[in-house]
Order: structure tokens, then sequence, then C-alpha cells
């Protein structure tokens, strides 16, 4: 593994800068053999301020170059207070960023561009603003999300209306110059006006005829909340959902997920921001807030659910094996599986006992009051992640979190998941396709001890193998936070 680098909690192989703020990414597209990633960033401080995008890119997933920052607010421009989220696009062999630009003396981010014609090093920006007004009866209004669809380009802009519903407002272009507003794509249900709903940074995939419309659900009282998708199909510009949303990742750590179709591949893939859960005068200490999730593949199933799984790519960062055991535990006594080390990809098979719940436990202390657990209640049919003895710091948020897993109910029945680790963030994900994201800050140096355990009278059976993480390739370079804007 790698040397740890001076804040234990940085994380290894998961995208981001080694300094300042992160949050949302943006721009993800595929152009010119690589794989590009933006994302909102301040290059002078770790907290949320003086917005710019910065860029990494890959031709595999796995080996990331960051490339200089790609926009910056211009002073006295109409991004003066920050190149805010959107996306980009690949055509005609240049890449066009569409971005919300922020001022702070208006309520509204209009949505303008940005285009590069050297892979994204240098970009000129749009000399006036491509959509300068919000359609009426809006509230809110950002994050664009544009896309080709049946020979015409569309667009997604994030919004609140007057009645109280968030919305994704649909616009159409023959030429990428001459949008037409169509009204909304989709809203929500009419919120309590007190605090009105807002949907943020809207992302639309295709699977056939049906579609899932990813929202960032947003309000005024409570900022940020959850990320909800919306599954159905598509009528004369009107989106038809078929189910109740529910939430795209079911952990406390996940916001403003942004989507990449694949050519190569015929896929999407998914990105998201996973926000610190620890107090601001702590990650300030570190010089660091925010990090992206790893790359998630996204399927629609028959049945309409959406499915999540690492990047089939992400298999090779796997080095070393260091677990690999088979075995059933009772409730005498819990069985020690392995020391591992902060950064590793667990697989588990558990049957679950019906009597009681199981699960595992990732030990971090040596005196054993440090622990991360990741349980089965066969009874609520769920899996339960408990972070509330995850760190001994007391400006670690705590939690109880849960995921819905239907197969625990059923006696006999093994329970299939993966758990990635990287230092302060943790991927869980079932073979049912349904995720969560959580963060958390062990003081306790590694090697951490990995437990199984069961309260049930039964005993559970387990076959559970893990891997030492390879960092890959994530060249890092200082380059200057104003460089190869503005041309």
């Amino acid at each position: 593994m790698s040397t740890p680098p001076a804040d234990p909690h940085l994380p290894a192989v998961h995208l981001r800068p080694p300094r300042n703020w992160i949050n949302d990414p943006n721009g993800l597209v595929f152009h010119d053999g690589s794989y590009h990633v933006f994302f909102q960033y301040n290059p002078h401080a770790p907290h949320h301020a003086n917005v710019h995008w910065g860029h990494f890119r890959s031709p595999d997933l796995i080996t990331w170059e960051e490339l200089p920052v790609a926009l910056a607010p211009t002073p006295g421009g109409d991004d003066a207070d920050g190149c805010f989220s959107g996306n980009a696009i690949s055509v005609g062999g240049r890449l066009v960023a569409f971005y919300s630009a922020h001022r702070t003396d208006r309520w509204w981010q209009p949505v303008t561009t940005a285009e590069s014609h050297d892979g994204g090093r240098t970009w000129a920006k749009r000399p006036e603003l491509l959509i300068p007004k919000p359609p009426a009866d809006t509230t809110m209004y950002r994050d664009p999300y544009v896309w080709q669809q049946d020979g015409r380009w569309r667009m997604l802009v994030g919004s609140a209306l007057a009645d109280g519903r968030g919305a994704a407002l649909l616009y159409e272009a023959d030429d990428l110059e001459n949008w037409v507003f169509l009204g909304p794509f989709h809203t929500s249900a009419r919120a309590d006006t007190a605090d009105p709903a807002g949907w943020e940074c809207p992302q639309y995939a295709t699977f056939g005829d049906r579609g899932a419309l990813i929202i960032s659900d947003w309000t005024h009282q409570d900022g940020p909340r959850h990320v909800t998708v919306h599954t159905g199909h598509e009528e004369h510009g009107r989106f038809t959902a078929t189910a109740s949303p529910v939430r795209l990742d079911h952990g406390p750590d996940f916001y403003a997920p942004a989507l990449l179709r694949d050519p190569g591949e015929d896929r999407w893939l998914l990105w998201g921001w996973s926000w610190e859960a620890r107090d601001a005068e702590w990650s300030n200490e570190a010089g660091w807030a925010g990090v992206l999730t790893l790359p998630r593949e996204v399927t629609l199933a028959d049945d309409g659910t959406v499915a999540q799984r690492p990047a089939r790519e992400l298999l090779a960062l796997r080095g070393e094996r260091v677990l690999h055991r088979a075995g059933r535990v009772t409730q005498a006594e819990a069985v020690e599986l392995a020391h591992l080390g902060s950064t590793f990809d667990l697989t588990a098979t558990l049957i679950p006992d019906p009597s009681g719940t199981s699960g595992l436990r990732l030990v971090t202390s040596a005196d054993d009051t440090e622990y991360l657990d990741i349980t089965l209640d066969p009874t609520a049919g769920r899996l339960i992640v408990d972070r509330g003895h995850a760190s001994l710091d007391p400006r670690a948020r705590t939690g109880t979190y849960t995921l819905p897993c239907p197969a625990a109910k059923v006696p006999g029945t093994p329970v299939e998941l993966r758990v990635v680790v990287d230092r302060s963030i943790v991927e869980i994900y079932l073979a049912s396709g349904q995720v969560l994201t959580l963060r958390f800050y062990p003081l306790g140096d590694a090697p951490w001890r990995l437990h199984t355990r069961t309260t049930g009278t039964v005993g559970t059976e387990f076959v559970v193998a893990a891997w030492d993480l390879n960092p890959g390739g994530i060249h890092q370079q200082p380059f200057l936070a104003g460089r190869g804007q503005n041309v």
C-alpha cells in the first residue's frame, strides 16, 4: 500500500485534489479517447467559496491525470462569484461546457458556456450568456444538463416553481445556440410553501424507451437533502413516472451525482459528491473537504429498479488478497477474520441468522472501543450501518442508516455485499444494486481488525474476501488557479 499522507483520512483511490474544497462532479464526458471529470473546486481554501471547475482525465478509469483548472470566475463578469454546476459535451472535435454563472446579486444562475479545442487544457468563455433569464414563476434556476437525443440537443435545468414544486425545466435546440423553452419536463408534488422544494443537478439517463431522472433535492430551509431517482418514460416533452421516487443512495453523505454515457461500452457511469461528516474546524485544520465517489455503473431493471455497481474497471485496483475465509459464527463468540489496511475492497456472502442480527464489525482501535458496524436485520429486511462508535473524536458525526435488503428476510437466502473502504469513506453495495455511502474518521492506526458476529441463537454462515487497494495512478500537480482559462 502507499505511504499514508499527513492526514490519514485523505482518500487514496477516490478522486480529489490533495488540498482544498470540492463539491459537485460536473461536465462528465468522454472525449478523444479519455474520460473527463470536472468538479466544483475552491483552489485556495477548504470551504465553499470562489468556485472554479477542477479537471481530471483518464484513459481507463484507473490512471488519472490532473489538468489545469478549467473554469475560473471572471472578476466583474457574469460568473464573478462562481462557475457553478453544469455538464459538458464532446462535439465537432471540441469540448463545450455548460455551467451556471453565479453572482450574489441575483437569485438565479443563468446558463452559459465555455469551449475547449485542446482537450480541456484551455477554455474560451462565451461573450454573452446563453440563457440569461429564467422563465416566469420560478424561484430557483441552476445546473444545466445537456444531451443529444433523436438528432436534437436537449437541456434540463434545475428549478423551483412559485407554487412550491421542484422542477426540471426542458429546453431544445438544433444548433446549441438557439434554445427554446418547452416547459417543465417533470415536477415534484406541491410542497409546504414554508419550505418549498427545489430540484438541483437534474440528470437523465435513457434505457431504450424508458428513462431515469435523477434529482438532488434541496429546500430553502435545509439546503441539500438527498438524491432521488424517478423512473418512467417520456411523451411529447413530458416525463411520466411509473413508480414513486426512491433514494438513489441510502447513506447520509451523498449528493449531486452526475452521469456520463460511455460510448465505447454503451453504459451509464455515475459519480457523486460525498461531503464531510465532521466539523468544519477539523476540515480546515486538515486543509481539504469533500471527495468524489468511485465511478458506478447504473442500470435499469425490467421492474423499474435502478441498480448501481462499482465500474468493472475498478477490479484492477485490487492488489494483494489479504483475506479469504469461510465458516460459521455463533452467538457465543465473534470471529476475527483478518487485519486490514485503511484502504481495501471486500466481498461478503452472509446467510443471516433468522433469530437475531448478524454482520461485520470493522474495529479501528486497539481497545475495541472504536468500530463501524454493518449489520443485517432479517426481521426488518434491511442492512444497518452504525457509525455511532466509528470515531473517538467528538467532532465526527454519528448516526445509524439503513438500506433495504428484502433477501435478508428469507431464511437460508445468501446476502451478497461489496464494501469499499478508503480511509474516511465507505461505499456499501448490495447485489440487488442498492448503495449506501458514508464518511467516518477513525483515530486508530491501521491495520484494523475485521470481525463477524451474530446475536441470534442459530448462527450465521459467511464467506468473506478482501484485497488491499492500490492507488492506481492519480497524478496530481499544483497548477495555478488562473492558468488555462479565459483565453
